[in-house]
């Protein structure tokens, strides 16, 4: 066993097995959805920072949501890039450690910050009278410094346990970034323990978080249908449709991943629902929150009409 370990300092990303025609295509498309989601989460942070009216407990929690999305793509796109043009390109061992830490804190930042949202949305709407009361902002500032903390812990708790490992000389990652469990896969030692404790980790933030979502949104529900102003309904089902959008795209691509059958055995279609994950999600939510959100869309005029205007 000790031949055929080694003191790794690189790995090399394996990436998309395509001919270099097609990566090339891919680096221009996928190069174009980065900028999208850098821009349309900046023009999202832009509104709340520079609209008054924007300046509310739902908003301040969007705003971070808008940080992490962008923080997000961050994590794991540009080694993406860079591999598709150089796919021989190795990644050092340390990079690959820190790109495990950031994907998963981030991860679980947007887990907590898509329940704290729905929270906020359910005193807004079942409790309006005390919503003052109740989301102050010392309450909204301790909710979000928590969510990250939680997340930063977490990933702490798997990085613990994945540095000790050995690694083989066989050093290609099977995937377009170091994803956890590709890399454990890598491991010349068991990993019973790193595997129980990602699934564990996974089921903590998507399935109890999604079930209180799920509740929180019930009852949202029917304090809507309660509601005797048609306006009020329209207003309150435009809000929550947006956030559900956007919880359905999360956790519907994690939970798939990290907590449906064979896990632990990567795939090619999870390999590329990884890619929606943490690609196209962070680039979809700006536009699910644009689109169908009005208080947004009016935001965006006004900013528009003052700029027209200097």
């Amino acid at each position: 066993m000790g031949d055929n370990m080694t003191s790794v300092t690189e790995f090399i990303l394996l990436g998309f097995p395509l001919g270099p025609r097609i990566q090339m295509l891919l680096f221009g498309l996928f190069s174009l959805f980065y900028v999208f989601t850098l821009l349309g989460n900046g023009v999202i942070l832009g509104l709340i920072s520079l609209d008054s009216r924007l300046h509310t407990p739902m908003y301040f929690f969007l705003s971070h949501l808008a940080i992490v999305d962008m923080a997000y793509a961050c994590s794991t796109v540009p080694q993406m890039l860079v591999n598709l043009l150089s796919p021989a390109k190795p990644i050092s061992f340390a990079g690959c450690i820190t790109q495990t830490f950031l994907f998963l804190t981030f991860a679980v930042t947007e887990c907590l910050l898509l329940v704290v949202m729905s929270y906020d949305r359910y005193v807004a709407i079942c409790h309006p009278l005390r919503y003052s009361v109740i989301m102050s902002w010392r309450v909204c500032i301790m909710l979000v410094v928590t969510s990250w903390t939680i997340a930063v812990l977490l990933s702490l708790v798997h990085l613990v346990l994945l540095l000790p490992l050995p690694f083989c000389i066989a050093q290609k990652i099977d995937h377009f970034f170091c994803e956890i469990m590709a890399v454990l896969k890598l491991a010349c030692a068991d990993t019973h323990i790193n595997e129980t404790m990602v699934l564990a980790g996974a089921i903590s933030v998507l399935v109890g978080p999604l079930s209180s979502i799920i509740i929180s949104y019930m009852c949202i529900l029917c304090a809507i249908l309660r509601l005797q102003s048609a306006e009020g309904q329209r207003k309150a089902i435009s809000t929550c449709s947006s956030h559900l959008c956007v919880v359905g795209l999360f956790y519907g691509t994690a939970i798939t991943m990290y907590v449906g059958p064979r896990y632990g055995k990567p795939k090619e279609q999870k390999k590329y629902l990884l890619l929606f994950h943490s690609l196209f999600n962070p680039m979809l939510n700006p536009l699910i929150y644009t689109l169908k959100n009005s208080e947004v869309k009016n935001a965006m005029k006004r900013v528009l009409g003052i700029e027209r205007v200097l």
